[in-house]
């Protein structure tokens, strides 16, 4: 039988079909990929990309030149050579339409200069690493005169929205606050006390817990929008990337190598897409939501903004924990 399930503090809805609860299938994420010599991000192939504005090597934290590059590395951050926004904008004439100009920045992340590479094979002083990169590219843009909000997000798989399968992260730094976080901030000023910080409590018991260390737990949440969704929270309340020290960034790192890690188990080479939520804000509370993509929103979805997910979160978790290491997991 199917419910309509509310979220936990907004007013948005999904319908939890579990008449069609079969684990489903899905495409491989890196089906059809560019071979590792044509790929513009591996290693030696430095020079076909725009010059690196952070390259992380050996601890340091270096920069390219214009006619040379830095070899060696082990994450390279450059501006996106298509990018959605630009600090070059020009500026555009008021209209009825609401039009302001198109200024921001647009980076990529390359998480390691090994084609092959997976994030979920990562070893520790690899996640600590890509998690004091997020927290630096963070800040970096979030300094910047006119920049309101830094996304930061991971595509993985063509189907996912990744152009190129080698392993990479993107961050778009924007001039306005997304609608959907001021949504929820002007809903949790309403309440007494941290939604989120109740989802931790309420949610750490649950049927509904992938994993937990000391520091965060792993939720497949009861509103679950799409198969396998997953929200990861941090225990403590902390609204933004900037509050974690290298024991929580690393903490951080773990939850993200071992659930997705638990998705390539369950549906091997499973795209998805994860995203950063946070605020310097000390009203929000800082979370990662990943979305596996099984399938594509359709009429219903576009028409209504309720999603149709067709596995339970409870089953879901019961499927990702099948011979997992990652139940309970405490540190």
């Amino acid at each position: 039988m199917s419910e309509i399930r509310k979220h936990y503090f907004l007013d948005e809805y999904c319908i939890i079909a579990s008449g069609r609860s079969k684990r489903p299938s899905a495409p491989k994420a890196c089906d059809e990929g560019r071979r590792s010599s044509e790929c513009f991000f591996c290693h030696g192939n430095e020079m076909k990309t725009p010059p690196a504005t952070a390259v992380y090597k050996d601890g340091d934290v270096l920069r390219d030149n214009d006619d040379q590059r830095v070899s060696g590395w082990d994450v390279r951050c450059f501006p996106n050579l298509f990018p959605a926004l630009s600090p070059d904008a020009k500026d555009i004439s008021s209209s009825d339409h609401g039009v302001m100009k198109g200024y921001g920045f647009h980076e990529v992340i390359v998480e390691s200069p090994d084609h092959e590479d997976r994030l979920h094979l990562f070893d520790d002083e690899r996640l600590l690493l890509l998690m004091r990169v997020y927290r630096d590219r963070t800040l970096y843009y979030q300094a910047k005169d006119g920049i309101e909000y830094v996304s930061l997000f991971k595509n993985w798989g063509k189907k996912a929205g990744a152009s190129l399968e080698h392993t990479h992260s993107q961050l778009i730094a924007t001039p306005l606050m997304p609608p959907s976080l001021l949504k929820e901030m002007r809903a949790m000023s309403i309440l007494e006390r941290c939604p989120y910080c109740d989802i931790v409590e309420k949610e750490k018991d649950k049927e509904r817990l992938v994993y937990e260390n000391h520091d965060f737990i792993v939720i497949a949440p009861f509103c679950s929008k799409v198969p396998y969704e997953l929200w990861i929270l941090p225990r403590e309340h902390i609204s933004h990337i900037s509050g974690f020290n290298d024991d929580m960034l690393l903490s951080l790192g773990k939850c993200l190598g071992a659930v997705i890690s638990d998705l390539d188990r369950t549906i091997p080479e499973l795209a998805y897409n994860y995203m950063l939520f946070q605020i310097e804000d000390p009203d929000y509370h800082f979370n990662i939501r990943i979305q596996p993509v099984t399938s594509i929103a359709a009429g219903f979805e576009k028409n209504t903004d309720i999603y149709i997910n067709p596995v339970p979160p409870e089953l879901a978790v019961e499927h990702l924990l099948n011979g997992s290491r990652s139940l309970h997991l405490r540190e």
